[in-house]
């Protein structure tokens, strides 16, 4: 067997080093370590020198010390130099922002995108064309604000208050009138200055994770961020990165000399001197492609198509696809607006999805509209055989019309939409401040829901740590050699170096002879990243004239290629299967010089270990009825051991199992549904583990870093971007953390939760205060011909709304289990809540019908001590609903309180109560009612201590049922779905089918047949 070795001991570096620069790379002599992360490698000019790749390499290594932080303009807070933050005076709410002057579309010149890729475009000229293109984002970031506040008044329970104010001002009803406006102001302000105070706590924080862009602007390179891109910018794509704008390739990053070849094919392309395309064997024109795939871009996002496409020179690069190999220059040809993808985005603009939040509020509101039609009938029955008018007397609630503005105002919740909206902004801000950025709002309803969790290993799971434990060296070579090797199979972009090339890299820090080797005079032909085919990395590089390569990859494909001994071969299969029992990822090293055979080096054995905190994490994520898989590209053996570590479960199979291994139908579901995890799993599989749990009615997350992850964020019902993801997961994940672990998204859980009880408690509560008012009114309207005055009724959801403001900051508790609105069971809880509540007031009403009065010591008055009982079960009720599990905050205290004190203050000086009330039929017995009171309408102070010691009774009482029919086991599950409902027979049917396919044939005479026929598998199709 041929041999290439670099004796370490014996190995200089030759006296002529080839000191050329073959890429980009910045000097590091000052050993800046952000400047070693963050920046493009450049040129340096000291001295007519240059630094090549391999001495900046070392000089990184030699450098690099653990929590530098790549320098990042991005920030939550624009700097002086955007004038789209200036703010506007607070009157001039008009003129939203445009996207380009004057807001039509604008047609980008030929001449601005003829920009030079080493100068670049100049800062005046940015300016100069944003102002014609706008900036480079789908949307405006800033929402017109006037707007927004007017989009509080809009929807079906709105509407109706709305149309009672109508009616009040058609009564002359002045004081309802401006109560009830005062009651839509509120709820819109609040709502408004909530959401707003949220979604800029959210916007401080998104700045870091805005997409970014580098440019070549003024002569030089820079970070910007992606939206003030203009056309005619000359942009840098490379791997890993989301495209930032719609932008035409001009040439690899490495050969900008290609820059001129691109522009004769421009000339050519304007002058019509283009061949013509070839036509293939089946009819149809294949595209001309000019020279070699500088990149690959995957467009699956836009065209459905699983592999990346080769890019060529003069090839369009969609905006928001995700670059998967190489690096280039290209130049922006449009802005966001006006890209492929925003062309398409406008076309759905109006079709805005209002996702099962929005349709839960929906069915709410529009049953309470029904029951409020329902009891405006009845009441009206009753009024006619009590011979009412229609709307006379004007100065009585005691006619039809009143009684229609008066359960209109009690019946439809108004402060429903607003205070479920804010609790969610509220929530998510407060989820901000936890590292984890919602990116949409009804994402954390499905948060809240989810109870499979699909978890990457690497930085969730374990600290993303990686060390290279003592090396494996085959026999006869030299560790110094494979070290070096190993680096050169690398990556050497220092600014987004990939984590197992960057451990490799550094690891390089305990071997200085391997650092000689480098510096020795090598230059880098030809660069091939990893790939899931292969398996490997393999790098082309010269060293005095001789050609090397280099190749890192899995153990099992490094071997492969070489030629070695059974024995050497089987001693290396041991130490892998060894490695990998000792839960080590490893990474076998191989070599070739020029045409000889592949060497095999040996092996790194890298170590991630678990967080320090993911098994008590797990532990409790299961508490919560939380299933954990853990989904990894590792090898079975390191899987299993990881999930042993962590108490995770043993039933860990190779993800081959979901495709290759012949399983089908509900047998491969029982498979994944069982699984504690997956071993090497590629994007397409976690894809399909996310699709078979949906099929069995999980609501499953999926956590995700990479640009092959955006399939299967987008699929699962709530995409976790992890911290540090690239751009292309994070714009795909319904939620992006800044923070690393599982803890931090178990953590988001349990708020989400906390958030949905808030949510659940409100709904109940508003619901049941409906029904009690609807129940109680109507009932005394039909059968005593009586009601509460319509100006104490709109007082009363007046200080609903007011006592229900904090419910957005309460401490809620989180369920022990997954949540669901269950709305059968809201529907029946509030229902009896309700009833209760009516049966109080009837109670209250009732015993003023005796000779002694009742409930009233002294005096007082019926319409006042009604509106007391009333506002105080009804403010104190939200504290029945919220649950016993934690103590209230002072937010919602303190604002029941006030109310309390204000509806008490009513009570006592006998505000708005009616001096010349109307006897109710039969008329009241007791003489006591007004027995000589200081002024018509007051009640007495005794009466009053008596009020609120009752209405504390009654809370206690229902206090007591609520706790009751929480503990009713059917009523408990009422209206939760099925977690693992499968159609085992839909299942196998689908199962069988897959294996079918339909083949096409010509018989001997020429006719044309079709035919089902067995599905070839993927080896057959291979050969």
């Amino acid at each position: 067997m041929s041999s290439v070795q670099f004796n370490s001991n014996s190995f200089h570096p030759p006296n002529n080093t080839d000191t050329s620069r073959h890429t980009h790379t910045e000097s590091l002599e000052n050993g800046d370590v952000e400047k070693e992360q963050g920046m493009f490698a450049e040129p340096n000019n000291k001295g007519g020198e240059t630094t090549d790749e391999y001495t900046n390499l070392v000089k990184y290594i030699s450098t690099y010390r653990e929590g530098g932080r790549r320098k990042s303009t991005a920030s939550g807070v624009y700097d002086g130099n955007d004038p789209e933050a200036k703010k506007k005076p607070w009157w001039k709410f008009w003129g939203g922002k445009k996207t380009a002057a004057g807001g039509d579309e604008f047609e980008v010149p030929d001449e601005w995108i003829e920009t030079d890729i080493k100068k670049g475009i100049t800062s005046a000229e940015v300016e100069t064309r944003r102002k014609k293109t706008g900036w480079n984002e789908l949307t405006t970031e800033k929402e017109n604000m006037f707007l927004k506040f007017l989009g509080y008044f809009q929807g079906p329970i709105l509407y109706v208050m709305e149309i009672a104010v109508l009616l009040a001002a058609g009564l002359q009803d002045w004081i309802d009138f401006g109560v009830i406006i005062a009651i839509l102001l509120l709820n819109a302000g609040v709502g408004w200055y909530q959401e707003k105070q949220a979604a800029d706590v959210v916007a401080s924080l998104r700045g870091d994770i805005a997409m970014k862009a580098y440019v070549i602007r003024d002569g030089g390179e820079q970070e910007i961020k992606a939206r003030e891109l203009v056309p005619g910018d000359i942009i840098l794509v490379e791997e890993g990165q989301v495209i930032p704008a719609d932008a035409k390739l001009i040439c690899d990053y490495e050969t900008p000399e290609a820059f001129a070849e691109y522009q004769q094919m421009q000339r050519e392309e304007l002058d019509g001197d283009i061949a013509e395309k070839h036509v293939d064997e089946d009819g149809e024109q294949e595209e001309q492609h000019h020279g070699h795939a500088v990149v690959a871009a995957d467009q699956s996002a836009i065209t459905g198509e699983s592999l990346a496409v080769d890019k060529y020179m003069g090839d369009t690069l969609y905006y928001t696809t995700g670059c998967k190999r190489g690096k280039a220059y290209a130049v922006v040809t449009a802005s966001a607006r006006v890209s492929f993808v925003g062309r398409t985005a406008s076309l759905v603009q109006g079709a805005k999805d209002q996702g099962h939040f929005k349709a839960i509020m929906n069915s709410i509101g529009t049953a309470l509209l029904v029951l409020v039609v329902a009891w405006i009938l009845i009441a009206w029955i009753g009024g006619f055989y009590h011979h009412l008018n229609i709307a006379t007397p004007k100065d009585s609630s005691e006619n039809l019309l009143h009684y229609v503005l008066i359960l209109l105002i009690v019946g439809v919740p108004v402060g429903l939409p607003v205070v479920t909206t804010t609790t969610l902004a509220v929530g998510a801000a407060y989820l901000a401040t936890e590292k984890a950025i919602v990116q949409k709002l009804t994402a954390i309803e499905s948060l809240a829901g989810v109870d499979v969790l699909c978890s990457d290993k690497t930085g969730t799971l374990t600290a993303n740590q990686l060390s290279i434990r003592e090396p494996y060296v085959a026999e006869g070579q030299d560790v110094n050699w494979m070290m070096a090797v190993a680096a050169l199979a690398s990556s050497h972009n220092t600014k987004s170096l990939d984590p197992i090339d960057k451990v490799t890299i550094l690891t390089l820090k305990k071997y200085p002879k391997a650092r000689e080797i480098l510096e020795s005079g090598w230059k880098t032909q030809k660069y091939t990243p990893f790939d899931p085919v292969s398996k490997r990395i393999t790098t082309e590089a010269l060293y005095n004239g001789q050609l090397f390569t280099c190749a890192k990859g899995a153990p099992k494909a490094i071997l492969n290629l070489t030629n070695c001994s059974k024995e050497t071969s089987d001693l290396f299969k041991a130490k892998a299967a060894e490695f990998a029992r000792r839960g080590f990822r490893s990474l076998g090293v191989a070599v070739k010089e020029g045409d000889k055979e592949w060497i095999l080096l040996g092996m790194l054995p890298m170590f991630d270990p678990p967080r320090e905190d993911t098994a008590q994490t797990i532990t409790e994520a299961q508490t919560l009825g939380l299933k954990v898989k853990m989904l990894t590209g590792d090898a079975i053996a390191i899987a299993k051991e990881t999930c042993t570590m962590l108490n995770l479960g043993s039933k860990v199979y190779n993800s081959e199992k979901l495709i290759h291994s012949g399983l089908s139908g509900s047998t491969q579901h029982d498979l994944v549904e069982r699984a504690d995890g997956f071993a090497e799993v590629f994007p397409e599989h976690k894809y399909q583990v996310v699709e078979m749990l949906q099929e069995r009615g999980h609501l499953t997350a999926m956590t995700g870093d990479g640009v092959n992850d955006a399939p299967s964020l987008k699929k699962s019902d709530c995409g976790i971007a992890v911290e540090g993801a690239s751009e292309a997961a994070q714009a795909a994940a319904d939620i992006v953390f800044l923070a690393p672990g599982l803890s931090t998204i178990v953590s988001a859980i349990k708020i989400a939760r906390q958030i949905f009880q808030r949510m659940k408690a409100y709904i109940q509560y508003r619901i049941a205060l409906c029904l009690h008012l609807e129940i109680y009114l109507v009932t005394s309207m039909v059968i005593i011909n009586e009601t509460v005055r319509v100006d104490l009724v709109v007082f009363l959801a007046l200080f609903a709304d007011l006592a229900t403001i904090a419910v957005a900051y309460d401490n809620a508790h989180y369920e022990a289990r997954p949540v669901e609105w269950q709305l059968p069971k809201i529907w029946i809880i509030s229902v009896v809540l309700g009833v209760l509540l009516a049966l109080g007031t009837w109670v209250v009403r009732g015993s003023m019908f005796l000779p002694n009065g009742g409930i009233i010591q002294n005096y007082g008055s019926i319409q006042e001590v009604l509106f007391l009982e009333i506002s105080l079960t009804e403010n104190w009720l939200i504290f029945v609903t919220r649950g016993s599990e934690t103590w209230p905050s002072w937010q919602l205290v303190g604002a029941i309180l006030g109310v309390d004190i204000l509806s008490t203050l009513f009570c006592v000086f006998g505000w708005i109560s009616g001096e010349g009330e109307n006897p109710s039929d039969p008329a009241d017995l007791a003489g006591n009612l007004t027995d000589v009171p200081p002024k018509v309408g007051n009640t007495s102070i005794v009466t009053v201590v008596v009020i609120w010691i009752y209405s504390l009774a009654v809370i206690i009482v229902i206090a007591i049922v609520y706790f009751l029919l929480n503990k009713i086991s059917w009523l408990d599950n009422l209206g939760r779905k099925s977690r693992n409902a499968g159609d085992t027979q839909m299942e196998n049917i689908i199962g069988h089918l897959s294996k079918l396919a339909l083949e096409h044939e010509m018989d001997d005479t020429g006719k044309k047949r079709w035919h089902l026929a067995a599905r070839a598998n993927e080896a057959e199709v291979d050969d």
